[in-house]
């Protein structure tokens, strides 16, 4: 038996934060090494709302080399891009086809989404969590680390293949196999830098919500001195009347690598002013290895290329096979060599 396979990835919109780094991608780091790992960029989904052409290639490498910079090990990790494997988009349209229409329009994120989009609401949109499902069944995914706000779509993933099993199946020879949740360790859930209550964004309209990975040292102390605080002194952890103070601490404790008794024992008398440099010196000296890395990942001519040609090639080897399986199950004919 070989290692059970991971698939998990994250959208080329604009710069990944602290909030996708401690949320999701250090978890996959420090785990890599139990699993077979398949880390996508996941640039389909990007253009499921309104997406500027000229930055999104850009925007697709710099989230691999960051994936690189974070610490993905290669040799237990393949990368890619999403959209660089054609599998991606064939398996979507063929599980669409057998997906009842009611089952998306329940789903949460879309009716959150489409009431700010209004009129403008795309079918890509409400298709989201289809494309999410081939992504996960097209590599026979054991595990997938999901957050809160994806739980719903790993559940539909799963109605998704026991439909298809059920329709086109054999009890033993199914055509999928059902993945289930990886779920992350707690204590890492990252909140907006400007409102303590909602998670930190890439979508959030203000850059001073979130701390970039490849922001420079003296962006990071102007956003965390303009950051949202309250007027008490004394820092503490879980008051729900002041969530800004529980997430800014939750973030010097993690940033510096100490517990949480010992930040509470720190802090219990400081004021915000003594504070907010502190941790401002945390964040820069933890992503300071991850920007030094980043930029030998972009100046080396041809890795980052080669590590994502690389990728594709193992990915479609292994999505061509599971879509071959798929067209089968389905009675589609093979093509006339």
């Amino acid at each position: 038996m070989g290692k059970p396979r991971v698939l998990s990835g994250v959208q080329p919109t604009g710069n990944l934060h602290l909030g996708n780094y401690l949320g999701a991608i250090r978890n996959w780091v420090e785990g890599q090494q139990q699993y077979d790992n398949f880390f996508c960029v996941v640039d389909l989904h990007a253009i499921t709302v309104p997406h500027d052409p000229t930055t999104l290639a850009e925007n697709t490498y710099r989230t691999a080399a960051l994936y690189l910079a974070c610490g993905i090990d290669l040799s237990c990790s393949t990368i890619f891009v999403q959209s660089h494997v054609s599998a991606h988009s064939e398996l979507t349209w063929l599980l669409n086809c057998v997906t009842p229409l009611n089952w998306l329009e329940g789903m949460i994120q879309f009716k959150e989404k489409a009431l700010k989009q209004g009129e403008n609401v795309s079918t890509g949109l409400l298709d989201y969590p289809v494309l999410m499902a081939a992504d996960i069944l097209l590599y026979d995914a054991d595990r997938v680390p999901v957050g809160e706000d994806q739980k719903q779509h790993l559940e539909l993933t799963r109605d998704i293949a026991v439909r298809i099993n059920h329709l086109f199946g054999r009890d033993e020879t199914p055509v999928f196999k059902l993945p289930e949740p990886l779920i992350p360790k707690a204590g890492a859930r990252v909140m907006s830098l400007t409102d303590g209550t909602k998670k930190m964004s890439k979508s959030d309209p203000t850059e001073l919500s979130r701390i970039n990975l490849l922001d420079p040292p003296e962006l990071i102390e102007k956003k965390i001195k303009r950051c949202k605080t309250d007027p008490q002194r004394g820092l503490e952890f879980d008051n729900p009347d002041r969530p800004e103070c529980n997430n800014l601490l939750s973030l010097y404790a993690i940033l510096s690598g100490r517990s949480r008794e010992t930040v509470a024992a720190e802090c219990a008398d400081m004021g915000w002013g003594q504070f907010k440099p502190l941790l401002a010196e945390a964040a820069i000296e933890a992503l300071r290895p991850i920007q030094t890395k980043y930029e030998e990942v972009r100046s080396e001519p041809g890795y980052l290329d080669s590590v994502l040609r690389q990728g594709r090639e193992r990915a479609s080897e292994v999505a061509n096979a599971t879509l071959r399986r798929v067209q089968d199950a389905l009675g589609f004919s093979r093509p006339v060599a």
